[in-house]
C-alpha cells in the first residue's frame, strides 16, 4: 500500500512530466529560433517522421505482439493517399488530407492483419511482406495516384494549418513538431487504457487472454488499424515535410526494416524507445560519414558509407539483443537511477 502511495505523490508525477515538459519548451522555444536550415533539413524533419512511425510500429509490434515488416507500404499509403485528397477535394485543409490518408491505410493495414489469426512470429511477419510489395506496385502500375505522371513521383503541396502556411525549415518543422506531439500523446494515453492492456495481454499469452475476456480477434485487428493509421500520418509528414517530393520507391522494404530497428534500437512497448531508436538512426549516418571521411578520406565514398552503416548497425542491433533487450530506454532509465541514486546518496 505504501508503495501505491509514493506512486501517487504529486512530486513522483512532477518529476515524471519534468522532462518531456522541457523538451517540448525547447523544441517549441528554443530550437526554431537557434537551429540552422542544416539541422532542420538533415537531422530534425526526418527524426521527426521516423520517430512517429516508430510509434505506430511499437504499438503493433512491442504491445500487441504483432510483428510487421510492411511498415513503408502504410508510409507509402499516407503520402499518396494525403497528396489525392488534397488534389481531388476542393477547399479540403491539409492537416484533414494528411487525417484522412490514415483511413485507407488503416483498412489496408485491417486486411493484411487478417493472417495474424492464424499465423504468429516470423510467419506472421513474412506475410506482412505482401503488403509492402502490393502497395509498391500498385503506385508504380497505375499513375492516377501519382496524377498522371509516368515516374510515380508527387511533389507536396503547401503545408498549411487554420489559414497559416508553414513554409521553410523552420515552418515545417513546427508543422511536423506538432502533429507528432499530438498523436504520440494519443498513442500514449492509448497504451495506459484498457485497449492497451489488452494489446499487452494478447502479446502475453493469446490463450490466458481470451480467457480472462480479451476479446483477441478484435484487438489483434484494431492494433494493425491504429499503427497503420500512425505510420501513414508519418508516411505524409516524410513525404510533405521533409523530402518535399517523393516516389513509390522512396518506401521500400530498406525503410521497413528501418522502422523495425528504431523500435528493437530504442525499445519495445516504450513510447520514449521509439523516439531514442530513431535519434540514433537518423545521426549515426551522419556521424559515420564526418568520422569515415576524416580518417580514410577520399577512399571513405558513399558506397562504402553505405555498407559500412549496414555493418555496423547490424552489429549494434546484436549487441543490444544480447546485451541489452530493452533497448535504449531501458538503458536511459538505469543511468537515471544511478545518477538520482548518486546524487541522493550522502556525502
Amino acid at each position: 500500500m505504501a508503495v501505491i502511495t509514493a506512486d501517487l505523490h504529486p512530486t513522483w508525477l512532477f518529476s515524471r512530466w519534468l522532462t518531456p515538459i522541457a523538451i517540448l519548451a525547447g523544441a517549441y522555444l528554443v530550437v526554431p529560433f537557434v537551429g540552422s536550415t542544416y539541422l532542420f533539413e538533415a537531422i530534425l524533419l526526418p527524426f521527426l517522421a521516423l520517430s512517429l512511425a516508430g510509434v505506430g510500429l511499437n504499438l503493433l509490434t512491442g504491445y500487441a505482439g504483432q510483428v510487421s515488416l510492411g511498415s513503408a507500404a502504410f508510409m507509402a499509403v499516407g503520402a499518396f493517399a494525403a497528396y489525392n485528397f488534397n488534389l481531388r477535394v476542393d477547399g479540403l485543409p491539409l492537416i484533414i488530407s494528411i487525417l484522412l490518408a490514415g483511413l485507407p491505410a488503416a483498412v489496408i493495414g485491417i486486411i493484411f492483419g487478417l493472417p495474424s489469426l492464424r499465423l504468429k512470429g516470423f510467419y506472421l511477419a513474412v506475410s506482412t511482406l505482401a503488403a509492402q510489395f502490393f502497395v509498391q506496385w500498385a503506385l508504380t502500375k497505375f499513375n492516377w495516384f501519382s496524377n498522371g505522371s509516368a515516374s510515380g513521383v508527387i511533389d507536396a503541396p503547401p503545408l498549411t494549418l487554420a489559414g497559416v502556411e508553414f513554409t521553410g525549415p523552420t515552418g515545417r518543422y513546427l508543422f511536423s513538431l506538432t502533429t507528432v506531439v499530438v498523436l504520440t500523446f494519443l498513442a500514449h494515453r492509448l497504451t495506459t487504457s484498457q485497449t492497451g492492456r489488452n494489446f499487452i495481454a494478447v502479446r502475453d499469452n493469446e490463450i490466458a487472454a481470451r480467457i480472462i475476456g480479451v476479446p483477441v480477434l478484435k484487438t489483434k485487428l484494431l492494433a494493425f488499424a491504429i499503427s497503420s493509421f500512425i505510420i501513414a500520418v508519418a508516411g505524409a509528414l516524410w513525404a510533405f515535410a521533409y523530402l518535399r517530393t517523393v516516389e513509390p520507391a522512396g518506401f521500400n522494404l530498406d525503410r521497413s526494416f528501418q522502422i523495425l530497428f528504431i523500435i528493437i534500437i530504442g525499445g519495445l512497448a516504450s513510447t520514449r524507445g521509439a523516439f531514442l531508436g530513431a535519434a540514433l538512426i537518423v545521426v549515426f549516418p551522419l556521424v559515420l560519414s564526418r568520422l569515415g571521411a576524416f580518417l580514410l578520406g577520399d577512399v571513405f565514398d558513399s558506397g562504402v558509407l553505405d555498407m559500412s552503416q549496414r555493418i555496423v548497425l547490424g552489429a549494434l542491433i546484436i549487441l543490444f539483443l544480447i546485451l541489452e533487450p530493452d533497448g535504449l530506454s531501458s538503458l536511459w532509465g538505469k543511468i537515471r537511477r544511478r545518477f538520482g541514486a548518486a546524487v541522493g546518496r550522502p556525502a
